[in-house]
């Protein structure tokens, strides 16, 4: 029974830190290079992280800075950059892309905020999935005589608070990065 705990704490702390992910990328009125973590660049016909190419930098709260190492990447970052329609359009003197962060709109910001609900929402769905995996698993110790009906019980009850405190985490969370994205 323990054993079964300890798996379903692990796999919804792995839930809450895919949300907090998918959060960061997120764009705020801010510059952030997160916002640049799931771009991949085609290097020589492999789709390839772009701080793996690049030098990364947010030199004010309205700029970030991509100096590639091979300069012959500038168009296939600016590609990889419009094709991943964040909204941003890059210009590159040759040898630096810079990229303006505009803040965004009042509407855009509320589209930000249903994704993010969307996120949330997606995150508590899979700490319920696994709520229920470690049930039925308790069930099914308990049914092969493994472990008593009491712990049986005991184990749902465990597994229920991790569950409360996990959606309890996934909501601060989400008020958190709804409240960044809302400021003006």
């Amino acid at each position: 029974m323990r054993e079964t705990v300890k798996k379903t704490k692990q796999r919804m702390d792995k839930a809450i830190e895919v949300l907090r992910d998918e959060l960061r990328t997120l764009r705020t009125g801010r510059a952030s290079i997160a916002i640049l973590d799931p771009i991949r660049v085609d290097y020589f016909g492999t789709p390839t992280p772009l701080n793996q190419v690049a030098n990364l930098g947010v030199p004010d709260a309205s700029l970030l800075l991509i100096q590639p190492w091979d300069p012959t990447l500038i168009p296939a970052i600016e590609h990889a950059i419009q094709k991943a329609n964040l909204g941003l359009n890059p210009m590159n003197d040759g040898k630096i892309i810079k990229l303006p962060v505009p803040a965004p709109t009042q509407e855009r910001r509320k589209e930000l905020v249903k994704v993010a609900h969307e996120y949330a929402e997606r995150a508590r769905t899979a700490v319920r999935n696994v709520r229920r995996e470690a049930n039925d698993e308790l069930k099914a110790m308990e049914k092969g005589k493994k472990i008593s009906e009491d712990d049986m019980h005991r184990g749902f009850e465990e597994v229920q608070k991790l569950t409360d405190e996990h959606v309890e985490e996934i909501n601060k969370a989400l008020a958190a990065r709804e409240k960044e994205i809302l400021e003006v």
